[in-house]
């Protein structure tokens, strides 16, 4: 049956997840607080939501907790920005994303909260987390 058929005959079953397209960003790096929870779990402790990105990009082959700790070390030598830059270069090369508005590590090292929120509305909008 065709996916708008199912949702015509039953009007109060959950929407298909929308398609975005290659090559863009569908949020914006400074829309932090367009995910509540998000940003509050960011502002508390951002290791959580890096290593959950870190877990999704990776495949699995890394667990939330081990990503969330190596972040957690790296702070503490304030060279995370560096970790999680790496990882938002393949989240764009995953979904063709531009290195934009600035290089990956620079957007790291000078917003990472802006930064870990964005990639995680675009796991988020994709599909691999849970709404």
């Amino acid at each position: 049956m065709d996916p708008k058929n199912i949702e015509a005959a039953n009007p109060k079953s959950a929407p298909l997840q929308k398609q975005y397209p290659e090559g863009q960003w569908p949020t914006g790096l400074y829309d932090r607080c367009d995910d509540p929870s998000n940003c509050i779990t960011l502002s508390s402790c951002p290791c959580v939501t890096f290593g959950q990105i870190a877990e999704i990009i990776d495949g699995g082959d890394r667990s939330c907790g081990i990503s969330g700790l190596v972040y957690y070390a790296m702070g503490n030598i304030h060279c995370e920005w560096l970790y999680a830059g790496l990882y938002r270069t393949k989240l764009r090369q995953l979904f063709s994303l531009p290195e934009a508005p600035y290089g990956d590590r620079f957007v790291h090292c000078c917003c990472c909260p802006c930064s870990l929120s964005q990639e995680y509305r675009e796991l988020k909008n994709r599909g691999p987390i849970p709404p």
